[in-house]
């Protein structure tokens, strides 16, 4: 073997003294390089799985190589799957130590998956060697920023019997709608009260797609409206579907509101006749993320038995303080509306069973066997996702085409196999999973001998993917899913993520 020897300055990145290397022929050697190239295309082009695949060719060609394992974990960045992302860097530094790259790379994982105090141990290791780094420098000023953040928070924290609902206190009276109020306006008055109406929903979707404002008091009373008809629900839903009717089913929207509307004119708005389900992750990254959360909640509260919301990962406070939605929120309107969503999200169901054969959730199945209907009801879900357990596994875990399960690469919940969806599924006498949570090439993919799907419904996700959207109905008779797809719709001159944390709009 090989033998590669580190020496380290005090200070630098910590000493490997020894390491083994793989022995590879001069052939190999070649054409591992060859695959990287080819994988640096694919990723320049934003191909980015095609770009794991050629880099994982480099890894199996030549070993070796700590760039091949940073690059990988670069692409996996950019496909979310931060577990993956932090084993590729952590792999490329036990190569190498000094590869600072590396260094960038979990940290950059860590802090987008909230794990503050990980990623500053990463930045300012990486700092220590390249002190002049600008682009380090502001992500390592900002990573400090929220480990003080979290610290502040610890040292004020309420013991939870202590705790107010914010949403307890809105006092929707303390809001009249002024005669100025040119915008639209539910039916009644501030004296009799307010209800809602389809030609009130119509004129605010219109609104929104003029990158206007409603009512402060109208955006509250449909916001806890919703709140209180999602409180009344179990964590999973039965949604009896009878011959004759159909429901539709979307992925994830990630605050895409003008391919929302554009899901509806191909497929009509939500109404007794025409029922929807939309499968989590409605809001951040995109960044008109309040206006589909409220498109959708609007129309819960219009027709609640027409309209369902299924919790996702990113319905959650530390993925809305990084990916956008809290500083939307505050910058739209206040921090108090920020702690009603937040409210909100912790009240919506975890699962659905349509026509008793389907069953749907954001993520996936669970770490271990024999999980029933019964047990996904009585979770407890009025909380932040936990880090394991079911209601985690739920909202994180994927599929794979390994049987068993695998760990995640993600980092948070795991990898289940086909084996896995087949016991579940005859474990509970269902037919079918619809699970969302992953960008899809051609919004939609049939896994698992044909007992998985995957609808995501943001095409073009974050104006960079290139990726269709897709969404799924169901006929009552049989329950076969029927697919459309779509294309990405033009929307007005503002960024993905421009309401993120600073740290994640300089890029990865």
């Amino acid at each position: 073997f090989l033998q590669q020897v580190c020496s380290m300055e005090a200070g630098s990145p910590p000493d490997v003294s020894v390491i083994e290397l793989v022995p590879v022929s001069v052939e190999n050697m070649a054409a591992a390089e060859q695959a990287k190239d080819v994988a640096n295309v694919a990723f320049k082009e934003k191909h980015f799985q095609r770009a794991i695949d050629g880099y994982t060719t480099a890894i199996e060609l030549n070993p070796n190589v700590p760039a091949y394992y940073s690059n990988r974990a670069f692409a996996n960045l950019k496909l979310e799957c931060y577990g993956s992302a932090i084993a590729d860097a952590t792999k490329a530094l036990e190569l190498d130590p000094r590869f600072i790259k590396a260094y960038y790379r979990r940290g950059d994982a860590n802090f987008a998956m909230s794990k503050f105090k990980l990623a500053l141990k990463d930045l300012r290791t990486a700092n220590k060697v390249h002190p002049n780094d600008l682009d380090l420098r502001k992500k390592l000023a900002e990573c400090e920023k929220e480990v003080k953040r979290l610290r502040f928070e610890e040292a004020l924290a309420t013991p939870e019997e202590l705790l107010v609902l914010v949403s307890g206190t809105i006092d929707l009276s303390s809001m009249p709608v002024e005669d100025s109020y040119t915008g639209p306006r539910m039916q009644g008055s501030d004296a009799e009260g307010y209800t809602i109406t389809l030609e009130f929903v119509k004129a605010m979707l219109q609104e929104y797609k003029e990158q206007k404002a409603i009512h402060r008091r109208f955006v509250y009373q449909i916001v806890l409206e919703a709140q209180e008809l999602f409180k009344a629900l179990p964590s999973l839903v039965d949604v009896p579907v009878p011959t004759g009717t159909h429901i539709t089913v979307c992925g994830d929207v990630h605050g895409q509101y003008y391919d929302l509307m554009h899901i509806w004119d191909l497929n009509g708005l939500p109404s007794a006749e025409n029922p929807f389900l939309f499968n989590g992750d409605f809001v951040d990254r995109g960044s008109f993320s309040l206006e589909v959360i409220m498109a959708l909640l609007a129309f819960k509260v219009l027709c609640p038995k027409s309209m369902f919301l299924t919790r996702g990962n990113h319905e959650s406070k530390s993925m809305n303080k990084v990916y956008g939605f809290e500083g939307e929120v505050k910058a739209k309107f206040n921090a108090q509306l920020v702690e009603v969503f937040r409210e909100t999200f912790c009240w919506m169901p975890l699962a659905y069973v349509l026509g008793g054969k389907v069953i749907v959730v954001h993520g996936g199945l669970f770490s271990r066997d024999h999980v029933t209907l019964d047990e996904i009801r009585q979770i407890d879900r009025f909380r932040e996702p936990p880090e394991d357990g079911l209601m985690c596994e739920l909202l994180w875990s994927d599929p794979s085409p390994v049987p068993g399960r695998t760990p995640s690469k993600r980092g948070v919940g795991v990898c289940f196999g086909p084996d896995v969806t087949k016991e579940f599924l005859d474990g509970n006498g269902l037919e079918l999973i619809v699970r969302s949570h992953e960008v899809k090439e051609e919004g939609y993919e049939v896994e698992h001998d044909g007992r998985l799907v995957t609808i995501f419904s943001a095409p073009n996700y974050c104006d960079q993917m290139g990726n269709k959207g897709a969404f799924i109905r169901f006929n009552g008779a049989d329950m076969v899913p029927h697919f459309t797809q779509f294309e990405a719709q033009p929307h007005p001159n503002v960024k993905p993520m421009a309401y993120a944390s600073s740290y994640m709009q300089w890029g990865m």
